[in-house]
């Protein structure tokens, strides 16, 4: 395999890395802020897919992409308002089913309301231009998610560390029962961690289904299981971890491909998973907790 070709499959991978680490965001944010998995957030990035088929087909794409990332935001905050917060003080476990029930319904609701027959996704010129570089050649997109990818997590983490709101994210993710007495608005900050997270699920879906090309309600399946691990490999509840394992696993699974072991590629991911468990359990970058007794 020559070295053109190395490069070109890096650069793929690189842009598929960037659309898994603003969905791994996501479960870190969430797991952060509440110690909760939420196995609904594929299904989030799926259903963003089918927003944006049919906000296109109306509108133009500027306006559709903006219509696809305000309904997918508000989805999000629908989804923790009805199926989480009503169990915040239950079980961690009664959360955890509730997550996956939420999953499956998202599934079950968009299989009845749009069949299981793939969707074409349409095609936005501007992402889809080709640019020469010497050898290699990439759509706009391929080169403009790994970099949106790093401006929205430098946003992020801006907001996090320096503003009120990240603040309070900080201290409910440091101790919930504490920031509720010290008069943080619980409620609130639980919104914005989903809101943030079902925006990032928005970005990263227009950016994976451009290339991808078609939806189905079982596309946010295994992409989401995929960002999962990301944000397992990084440690989970940290940002920075989560962009780390995204582009990795991206790059990894991208040349697998590319070496003629596509078979092994998703196998690759869990196994991945797995190998992390066993070895640090935390993550690359999670840090140690002391259970409270």
């Amino acid at each position: 395999m020559s070295m053109t070709t190395i490069l070109q499959h890096c650069l793929t991978g690189i842009s598929l890395g960037g659309a898994y680490a603003l969905i791994a965001i996501g479960y870190t944010l969430v797991y952060g802020i509440l110690r909760l998995i939420n196995f609904a957030h594929g299904d989030i990035f799926m259903m963003a897919g089918y927003f944006m088929i049919f906000s296109l087909a109306s509108f133009p794409w500027p306006v559709a992409i903006v219509i696809t990332l305000l309904v997918t935001t508000v989805l999000g905050i629908v989804i923790e308002r009805m199926a989480y917060k009503p169990l915040r003080s239950s079980p961690r476990m009664s959360i955890m089913i509730s997550a996956i029930g939420v999953s499956y319904l998202l599934q079950n609701l968009s299989t009845y309301l749009f069949t299981a027959i793939p969707r074409g996704y349409p095609e936005i010129p501007i992402l889809k231009r080709i640019f020469q570089m010497g050898e290699l050649s990439a759509s706009f997109v391929t080169i403009l998610t790994p970099v949106l990818t790093i401006i929205l997590v430098v946003i992020l983490m801006a907001l996090v560390n320096r503003t009120k709101t990240g603040m309070a994210m900080r201290a409910v993710s440091k101790d919930f029962e504490t920031a509720k007495l010290m008069g943080i608005n619980i409620n609130r900050v639980i919104s914005v961690t989903f809101a943030i997270g079902s925006f990032l699920a928005g970005v990263g879906s227009i950016l994976y289904f451009t290339d991808r090309m078609s939806v189905t309600p079982f596309s946010g399946t295994l992409p989401g299981l995929k960002c999962f691990v990301a944000a397992v490999f990084g440690g989970i509840g940290n940002i920075p971890g989560a962009v780390v394992g995204g582009f990795f696993i991206g790059i990894v699974e991208t040349l697998l491909v590319a070496l003629g072991y596509s078979t092994f590629s998703d196998a690759f991911t869990f196994f991945l998973l797995i190998v992390m468990l066993l070895v640090r359990p935390t993550g690359l970058f999670g840090e140690k907790t002391v259970e409270k007794v």
